[in-house]
């Protein structure tokens, strides 16, 4: 492979958030799942359990914050990623403004029960200012959380977006199953492993399987339909 096609498969990616909205997780499920990882780590990791990747300082481990930003890079399809997990707190928050300088794309992480939050708000302005373009991510739905429908409003209104959903939650909080690939027309159902530290088992199925209705409670399967149903004939398209 000569020069210009291993620039041309680069991609690098930061992720941003407010404080302890799952930024480091998201990175540490992205490397799992990216291939990177045998066994994800934990922020917040007890004396048997392993500490994440990208939080190498002994001030990261022990306070369960990330200080400064880390480089990760792992190979995806044909892609090489570079991973930048970047400082939520403002108080190092001048190390993500560096950052940002050499991204190809940023995904933002949201609580899904606070929704955006000051830090988010303001790490994205200077992503818009800058151009770059916006991957946004709901974390913690498998908690009590905001309505989809609610956060996407949010979304729109707040940040002036506007908003196309790929995915869709399959329940909320103890009931959270997984999600809807409206892309690939396909429901995924997880399995929760051990601290979520392995790679979750996926069952695949059309929304329209017999096999999901059984799955999931039946106000629940015809609120998701509802709900998809809006997407698709009020929603906006994907057209990137």
């Amino acid at each position: 492979m000569n020069f210009e096609q291993e620039i041309a498969r680069r991609r690098t990616i930061a992720i941003i958030s407010h404080p302890d909205a799952g930024k480091t997780t998201l990175t540490e499920k992205l490397l799992l799942y990216g291939g990177a990882l045998q066994l994800a780590g934990s922020v917040t990791a007890r004396k048997n359990q392993r500490s994440t990747t990208s939080d190498w300082m002994e001030l990261e481990k022990q306070r369960g914050i990330s200080v400064t930003s880390t480089v990760l890079q792992f190979d995806y399809r044909d892609c090489c990623v570079n991973l930048l997990d970047t400082p939520g707190h403002k108080d190092f928050s001048e190390d993500t403004y560096r950052v940002l300088m050499a991204v190809d794309s940023v995904v933002m992480v949201i609580d899904a029960a606070k929704g955006i939050e000051s830090q988010t708000r303001k790490l994205f302005e200077i992503c818009r200012m800058r151009g770059i373009p916006i991957f946004t991510f709901m974390n913690k739905l498998d908690r009590p959380s905001r309505n989809a429908l609610t956060l996407i409003d949010e979304l729109e209104q707040t940040l002036q977006l506007r908003v196309c959903a790929m995915n869709w939650p399959l329940g909320n909080g103890s009931d959270f199953q997984g999600v809807y690939d409206r892309q690939a027309k396909q429901a995924h159902f997880f399995e929760r492993t051990a601290h979520g530290a392995y790679r979750a088992p996926v069952a695949l199925h059309s929304v329209t399987d017999p096999q999901v209705r059984d799955r999931m409670p039946a106000e629940m399967y015809q609120e998701l339909i509802g709900e998809l149903d809006m997407l698709d004939t009020a929603g906006e398209v994907f057209d990137f």
